[in-house]
């Protein structure tokens, strides 16, 4: 088995987060924006943006999520809904990924024959960028479960941080020590996803 490979099956949604990372903050920085740089945008537009939460951000996150989210649901489901937003509140930190859509604009505008296509080829962007920095946190032992709270928290979360208006939100991993690793994981039948011809 490849590097690779070992490195994807590595990869799984860990919600026993602690606090107890060996690396820095500086340390998770330097590897996901060397991560984010590396990962493919269509026409290499980057219109991937990173917004980095420690501490009291990290945790100013998740409550307001949870005022987010009070109101919309139900009284009896919500301390389940409470109990899994402090389960992410106990995590290390939390990356915010967003993407440009002033970029993606400003693409359409240049090639209108693919117009419709670069919104879509900006979710992919994003999408690559999200599994390739949560695989890269698990190789260095730092397990994390991608979130998408996202359009709810969405103007919270701009307001919080000055988050530029043109800047999109797409998903929220949540990372920190691995306190109970993840069960085991089931696969379809191979039948029932893949083809070959010739």
């Amino acid at each position: 088995m490849t590097e690779f490979i070992q490195a994807l099956k590595k990869r799984r949604s860990i919600y026993a987060l602690g606090t107890n990372v060996t690396k820095s903050n500086e340390e998770i920085e330097a590897l996901v924006k060397e991560v984010v740089r590396e990962s493919p945008s269509s026409f290499n537009s980057q219109t991937q943006r990173v917004v980095f939460l420690f501490g009291d951000a990290h945790k100013k996150l998740w409550s307001i999520t949870e005022e987010a989210l009070k109101p919309l649901t139900p009284a009896e489901a919500f301390p389940n809904t409470q109990a899994k937003l402090q389960s992410f509140a106990a995590g290390k930190g939390t990356i915010l990924f967003f993407e440009d859509q002033d970029v993606v604009k400003s693409l359409q505008e240049q090639f209108e024959l693919y117009a419709e296509n670069f919104p879509i080829w900006s979710e992919q962007a994003s999408g690559l960028t999200q599994a390739n920095v949560w695989t890269a946190l698990a190789q260095e032992n730092i397990g994390a479960n991608l979130q998408h709270y996202n359009p709810v928290i969405d103007e919270a979360v701009a307001k919080e941080w000055s988050i530029p208006s043109n800047w999109k939100l797409r998903g929220q991993l949540v990372f920190g020590s691995i306190e109970e690793a993840a069960g085991s994981k089931e696969y379809m039948e191979d039948s029932a996803r893949f083809k070959t011809f010739g």
